[in-house]
């Protein structure tokens, strides 16, 4: 309500790639980030009218206390799959948000904005 009553605004949801691409062993996880998406896309056409702008990022492998807790085996896998070889940040994702929030991105809306390192490109 306050944005439709300020004729303006950003949402912004936090998919993952896996609810772009899939992931053995992650249906339901998918399936919620996949959910995450057509929703943005829907609010999108739906409040655009209104200036409200709905997008979704999508990280990829992100360093962070889940990731950390995988054996060296596994993120050294990981890191093979990702063209950069490296994991991203939070604040690789936070900058993106930021961009996202700001009037920098006023014609931005719709979108999936991979945070990835091209790894699902």
């Amino acid at each position: 309500p306050i944005m439709s009553r300020q004729r303006g605004g950003s949402i912004i949801n936090m998919s993952s790639v896996v609810g772009v691409s899939g992931n053995a062993g992650q249906c339901n996880y998918s399936a919620s980030k996949a959910g995450l998406i057509g929703l943005a896309k829907s609010i999108a056409k739906e409040m655009g009218p209104r200036g409200i702008r709905a997008n979704c990022i999508a990280p990829g492998f992100i360093i962070s206390d889940m990731t950390k807790a995988l054996s060296e085996e596994v993120r050294e896998q990981w890191m093979k799959t990702i063209p950069l070889r490296r994991g991203g940040t939070p604040e690789d994702v936070a900058n993106v948000a930021l961009f996202l929030a700001s009037d920098l991105s006023s014609y931005v809306s719709g979108q999936v904005i991979h945070v990835c390192g091209a790894m699902n490109c």
